[in-house]
């Protein structure tokens, strides 16, 4: 039986009613560390991945698996080994008549070759760049990327997280380069949540519209975990995950574990930061001791030497990159996506990160960070003197630039 495709005319079904306006009744102990009761999932499942070996074949597993439709957005599609794995699986499933749909940004994906996108096409899979480079258009802004990761599965698996499709994030056994990296996968009512996310994104890159399948009928709970899902995709949504971190850094009891990328936060996270650590909140924070972006490698000097003067326990990540956007608040709220606390993701990207209030996936995120804890340096006011003077001026300087980084 050859399976239905997504955006073909579907039977007259009862739709449910959307949530998206419907304050949830969240447990008293949840309360503290949400800005609003609205557009929070109750009854989703959250599994924590971590790094390629854990990321990619739980994603190839489930596009392997599809029956109906596969949406992928990402940073960088890469034609490169891991790149084709996806592609190979990509191709079968649309030959078996599994609507495909693929947005990449046009500047992360540089350098996917013409022939990859060309063979995804000659198996009827919809392609789309986002923001191609071209300076003649109306409205062209080169800084704004898509920078997002996401994968829907017949509108009922749903993945994000940090990690793009490279060689870089697979793991050294996949003839990877072994980057670090956090991505989650998640069912229930927070599906639909991503799904819409990309058809958004879909249309305003220019792709032809098209109908998604009915949300199947309220059923019951997947999990325990509540999940809102945070867009910064309009403008009046931009600050949307910088208010969410702010609210439960401030509503910190316990511990603030946070794992980033590129850490160069504004003055109100410092801010919020230190006054958590007077509160006697335990505040640790994991960087890349060696970035992929140098200049962001040196800014992140100057900031480090700021955040330990005021109590903020920094930690450097030894080896290869640490690309991890993710943190936990009292082991209780949970963020993993693309964000991180840079100028780019604040003021430009498109970026995606699911908020989990849940003590399983806290419990799971926390031991991630101390884990990765063992294969870090500290950093303090020590390490900051014995750095070489033209490290320190390179670090100055980086700083001045943060607002482009």
């Amino acid at each position: 039986m050859t399976p239905h495709r997504a955006d073909a005319p579907l039977p007259a079904a009862p739709r449910r009613e959307s949530s998206r306006a419907i304050p949830v009744a969240l447990p008293v102990s949840y309360l503290p560390y949400s800005r609003s009761q609205l557009l929070w999932r109750p009854g989703c499942e959250v599994n924590v991945l971590r790094d390629g070996d854990e990321v990619y074949p739980a994603m190839l597993e489930a596009l392997a698996a599809a029956q109906r439709s596969i949406v992928i957005e990402t940073y960088i599609l890469a034609s490169d080994r891991t790149g084709d794995r996806f592609k190979a699986v990509l191709i079968e499933r649309a030959r078996a008549g599994v609507t495909v749909r693929v947005i990449y940004d046009a500047v992360g994906s540089f350098s996917l070759s013409a022939a990859y996108v060309t063979e995804l096409r000659g198996a009827g899979i919809e392609v789309l760049a986002f923001n191609p480079i071209a300076q003649w258009r109306r409205r062209f802004r080169l800084s704004h990327r898509d920078h997002r990761k996401i994968i829907v599965v017949d509108d009922e698996i749903g993945f994000t997280g940090g990690l793009n499709i490279s060689n870089d994030y697979a793991s050294l056994a996949d003839g990877g380069v072994g980057w670090h990296d956090m991505h989650c996968r998640v069912r229930g009512p927070i599906v639909d949540d991503l799904a819409r996310m990309f058809r958004r994104t879909w249309l305003r890159a220019g792709g032809k519209s098209y109908r998604t399948s009915p949300p199947p009928a309220a059923g019951p709970a997947v999990g325990p975990s509540y999940v809102r899902l945070l867009d910064n995709g309009r403008i009046r949504t931009r600050a949307t995950v910088r208010r969410a971190y702010l609210q439960v850094i401030r509503a910190a009891k316990t511990s603030i574990l946070i794992e980033n990328a590129y850490f160069l936060p504004d003055r109100g996270i410092r801010r919020a930061l230190a006054q958590a650590v007077r509160r006697g909140v335990s505040v640790r924070v994991i960087i890349p001791g060696s970035s992929d972006i140098k200049l962001v490698e040196w800014a992140s000097l100057y900031v480090m030497r700021r955040l330990t003067r005021m109590g903020i326990q920094m930690l450097r990540w030894r080896g290869v990159m640490l690309h991890s956007k993710t943190a936990t608040i009292d082991r209780v709220w949970s963020t993993i996506g693309s964000y991180n606390f840079d100028a780019m993701s604040r003021f430009n990207n498109l970026e995606v990160t699911v908020e989990i209030l849940d003590p399983a996936v806290g419990e799971v995120l926390a031991e991630t960070f101390d884990r990765d804890v063992t294969n870090c340096d500290g950093f303090d006011e020590n390490t900051w003197l014995q750095l070489a003077w033209y490290r320190k001026a390179l670090a100055w300087v980086g700083y001045r630039l943060r607002r482009f980084l």
